[in-house]
């Protein structure tokens, strides 16, 4: 396979532009390396990073061009990049916590949190997690994010504390995830109590598809239970080995997130709470994506496997010419399908957990 990346530097703005350039085929983790990085060259991507889990531990994380190219600053696994909607999977997490502990059930009116929203019948909260309160609550799935997002009248109405006192008290800081803080831009990263500065700085520059190639680009200040977060790979997988080991949520409380919803005439939708979920070739899948402005991001997970992969960008690329993840089809990512087709599904070997 061919490809190179050009990087040019015009006063203060940056044009990026994707070529050819030749790569051996390798077996391998440095061939998925190799493959991943030419995905990222073909998608216009400056900045990537992406983290594997294997056994309950990051066994491999990397890199991938610059996070800030015109300070010629190399992207890490440490680099944070704007979640976009990897901030639902957390804002469940809060959700079914709520649940295990009896202060919220899914089936309650929304209506009774204060949220009213026109419909032909009862939402409740579980129509805003899983994305079926369009038309008849219930009938179909439909993705929702502005919907989802107003669970936070739930979580806040539910304890008398926020989403972001929520997220830093409950998932940040027991994970201690350094990386990882509500928007920056919002006054709930001051819960956190990391310098604004710094984290600026660790956060890959954002960029956007113009006429001229990829200019300088700006990151939304919402922050929400169904966007707003910023977060590095690592920390996201963290976050995911924690999901496994089971020190956020029981057994039965995960058994419950990620199970797909059932529509009211028994069909079963692509979505759980929070996560999608689909099965194939005998795994069940749990992932999700983020796209939004000068963001794209992926988590994928095959818990029978005692998998994961996190990859993260600077661009909208890797999610918006991609639109078919919305409803549900997570093989209309190359990227997904990489790492299925390496490890999930083939027989690349990874790094041992505890070993090199």
């Amino acid at each position: 396979m061919r490809f190179w990346c050009c990087v040019l530097v015009v006063g203060l703005g940056v044009f990026v532009t994707a070529r050819q350039e030749e790569v051996m085929p390798t077996e391998g983790l440095v061939g998925f390396e190799a493959a991943l990085d030419a995905l990222r060259v073909s998608h216009d991507i400056p900045s990537m990073s992406a983290a594997v889990v294997s056994e309950g531990e990051i066994v491999w994380s990397r890199g991938f061009g610059y996070a800030d190219p015109v300070a010629g600053i190399v992207a890490t696994a440490s680099t944070s990049y704007h979640l976009a909607s990897l901030t639902k999977p957390y804002a469940a997490l809060l959700m079914m916590q709520l649940v295990e502990q009896g202060v919220v059930d899914l089936d309650d009116p929304v209506s009774q949190y204060g949220i009213n929203v026109a419909s032909d019948g009862a939402i409740r909260v579980r129509h805003l997690l899983n994305h079926t309160s369009r038309g008849v609550p219930g009938d179909s799935y439909r993705y929702d994010g502005g919907r989802f997002g107003r669970i936070d009248a739930v979580l806040e109405g539910a304890t008398g504390r926020t989403f972001g006192e929520l997220l830093v008290e409950r998932i940040l800081r027991p994970l201690a995830l350094e990386n990882t803080a509500p928007n920056v831009e919002d006054a709930a990263f001051g819960l956190t109590g990391l310098s604004r500065e710094a984290f600026r700085a660790n956060t890959a520059r954002p960029y956007a598809l113009g006429d001229a190639g990829l200019e300088p680009a700006a990151y939304r200040d919402y922050f929400g239970p169904a966007a707003g977060m910023v977060g590095s790979v690592e920390d996201m997988a963290r976050f995911s080995i924690a999901l496994d080991e089971r020190r956020l949520l029981t057994e039965g409380g995960t058994r419950s997130m990620f199970t797909p919803a059932v529509s009211n005439s028994g069909a079963t939708l692509p979505y759980a709470i929070g996560w999608f979920v689909t099965p194939l070739r005998g795994v069940a899948l749990q992932w999700h994506y983020g796209w939004w402005d000068a963001t794209s991001t992926l988590i994928l997970r095959a818990p029978e496997k005692e998998l994961a992969f996190v990859v993260m960008a600077n661009t909208d690329a890797m999610s918006s010419r991609h639109p078919r993840l919305g409803e549900g089809d997570l093989l209309d990512s190359p990227f997904a399908r990489l790492f299925l087709d390496s490890f999930v599904f083939g027989t690349e070997r990874l790094p041992s957990a505890g070993g090199s």
